[in-house]
C-alpha cells in the first residue's frame, strides 16, 4: 500500500513539473526577438542603445539640487 501511494505521488509531481516546463517554454519561444515587432536583434539593439542615450542626457541636463552645509 505504502509503494502504491509512492509510485502514485511521483507521478503527480512529474506531472506538475511537466505542464510547469511546458509552459515556461512556452513563454520563452513567445518571447524569441526573431519573431518580435520592430525589426531584427541589430535594430533592436540600437534603438535600446539610443533609449539609454536620450535617458542618460535628460538626467544630465537635471539641475541639481543646492547642497545643504551642516
Amino acid at each position: 500500500m505504502r509503494i502504491i501511494f509512492g509510485v502514485l505521488s511521483l507521478l503527480i509531481v512529474v506531472a506538475v513539473l511537466g505542464t510547469l516546463a511546458k509552459k515556461q517554454l512556452t513563454g520563452v519561444s513567445a518571447m524569441d526577438p526573431a519573431s518580435a515587432p520592430g525589426g531584427n536583434a541589430q535594430q533592436q539593439s540600437q534603438q535600446i542603445q539610443q533609449q539609454v542615450k536620450q535617458s542618460l542626457d535628460a538626467a544630465m541636463q537635471q539641475a541639481r539640487p543646492p547642497a545643504e552645509d551642516k
